[in-house]
């Protein structure tokens, strides 16, 4: 849905990496997903940023300590990751089609987090793989943290069936990034996820 949205009108990934530099820019709070995540993680933890976009909680993520390897569909955003943290390992791929260990990044993650409504822009019926596909990439017993708005065609029921369905037990349900507690009408899911 991403690419189709960037085929749509062109020069949407430029726009977009600027919108968060004007936010920064203008004082924004940018790193609530990374202080959560980081949070969660062990010092010097591997960290998978699914979904990764111009780099913003992967790179901050790094500058905390941790290893991180992101992966986006968008090779726009891609190379602007690459271009402002170069302490990372960023690579273009579909999340649908993640196999880090053929690129010869073989070591599972201990966490993957995947923010900025990501699961709202994969191709439909894709959800499910890309579930199983971070669940393949997690150490035994460690966890996905999942991101995305309400009304964008991926019903949070169905994400949490999907979730248990790749082998993902849910562990807490969110409604924000600073650990606000999901209700029935919250129109936004924080989910994280373990793998059993």
């Amino acid at each position: 849905m991403w690419e189709a949205q960037v085929r749509r009108s062109p020069g949407h990934s430029e726009w977009y990496i600027q919108r968060f530099e004007q936010m920064r820019a203008e004082g924004a709070d940018l790193h609530g997903e990374a202080r959560l995540i980081d949070a969660m993680a062990a010092r010097g933890s591997r960290i998978l940023d699914a979904g990764c976009g111009p780099g913003r909680v992967g790179g901050e993520l790094a500058r905390r300590g941790h290893t991180v390897v992101g992966v986006d569909v968008d090779p726009v955003l891609v190379a602007a990751a690459a271009k402002d943290h170069p302490d990372c390992t960023w690579l273009e791929g579909d999340l649908s089609e993640l196999d880090l260990p053929a690129s010869g990044i073989a070591e599972p993650f201990d966490l993957i987090v995947c923010a900025g409504n990501v699961m709202a822009f994969l191709a439909p019926g894709t959800a499910p793989e890309v579930l199983a596909r971070f669940a393949a990439h997690l150490v035994p017993g460690g966890r996905a943290v999942v991101g995305f708005g309400a009304g964008r065609g991926y019903e949070f029921g169905q994400f949490f069936a999907d979730a248990q369905a790749a082998g993902l037990a849910v562990d807490l349900r969110l409604a924000t990034w600073d650990l606000r507690p999901l209700e029935a009408d919250s129109d936004f899911l924080v989910a994280v996820l373990a793998r059993r």
